[in-house]
């Protein structure tokens, strides 16, 4: 299990502290496929970055922490921010944003797959018996084995993304997040790409963090999704009930804008765009671009809370409805 509590973190610039996430409360359980949804520039990355514990300058912590937990093995186990990368490959693995260009172009891959493996998880074996492993579970991923003899630029993209996903997987960790997997993919690699994602997370019976801006990957895979806008969450729920119910009026505008089968009606974008991440509005910070924004949401951060049985948002309109 992953918990995010009361996470606020910025990149420390000459001009000022840009805060990219900003008092982020929420949890994420054990198998399950959770989305992270947003526009480009709202901060999904970095939260998956912190989720990772890869906190290293200009990133910075500014409140708050993540806690991740859950047992392996028959062993409890829990690290809290600072202490995360210590389980990396064990416990938790990252398949970061434009994964194919991660590969360290002159090594060929099996040393990859040896420095990605603890020496203290080889089982005593030997490097050719740990081959044998990975080549047999590549084979299972639909890779051929020769591609641990081979370099990164001999592959093809959908390949050294298949190769990325192996080796954050092998070690079946209880968590695997994935920034944007399928961006500057093709579409027939793409759906490829999620189909082995999710069967790995169904295999491992593990929990998949997935970010993407495009809500269709959503709609297909994941069980829960979160909402961000401008550093902060703004809804969470299932994914089928924000994508058929959506309270949040950023939600229903983003929802509202998407292209469905047999619908020719007009679609509309929002309105104008985004605020600073250096200098955020005082109040809720979608309020400049929200139809239904009254004098306190300009001034009052609304608290993100439950407003129906599983079901989280933070607005101001919304409150009436709780209260």
């Amino acid at each position: 299990m992953l918990k995010i509590d009361n996470l606020s973190a910025s990149y420390k610039t000459i001009d000022g502290d840009v805060h990219v996430v900003k008092d982020v409360n929420f949890e994420i359980f054990d198998n399950e496929i959770f989305g992270i949804a947003g526009e480009s520039g709202c901060g999904k990355s970095t939260l998956l970055k912190t989720l990772y514990d890869i906190i290293e300058f200009p990133l910075q912590i500014d409140q708050g922490k993540v806690i991740l937990s859950g047992v392996k093995n028959g062993k409890e186990f829990s690290y809290e921010s600072g202490e995360i990368r210590k389980s990396w490959w064990n416990n938790i693995s990252y398949v970061p944003q434009a994964a194919q260009s991660v590969l360290n172009p002159i090594v060929r891959l099996k040393e990859q797959f040896l420095d990605s493996i603890p020496k203290e998880d080889r089982k005593n074996e030997t490097e050719e018996q740990t081959l044998a492993r990975v080549a047999k579970y590549l084979e299972e991923l639909g890779l051929s084995s020769d591609v641990l003899e081979a370099f990164p630029f001999q592959l093809s993209g959908g390949m050294r993304q298949r190769a990325i996903i192996a080796l954050a997987t092998f070690m079946s960790p209880n968590v695997v997040l994935a920034d944007e997997p399928t961006t500057a993919l093709d579409v027939v690699v793409q759906r490829g790409i999620l189909m082995m994602l999710t069967r790995l997370q169904r295999q491992f019976k593990n929990t998949l963090v997935i970010v993407s801006h495009d809500m269709g990957v959503h709609y297909q895979i994941t069980d829960r999704m979160g909402i961000m806008y401008s550093g902060s969450l703004i809804e969470l729920g299932k994914t089928t009930d924000i994508f058929e119910d959506p309270i949040h009026p950023y939600t229903k505008m983003l929802i509202g804008a998407l292209p469905r089968v047999g619908d020719k009606s007009q679609k509309e974008g929002i309105p104008g765009r985004p605020p600073s991440l250096k200098n955020p509005p005082a109040g809720c910070r979608f309020a400049a671009r929200c139809p239904h924004a009254t004098d306190r949401c300009r001034q009052e951060v609304p608290v993100f809370r439950e407003i129906k049985p599983g079901r989280y948002a933070a607005c101001h309109i919304l409150e009436s409805e709780v209260s």
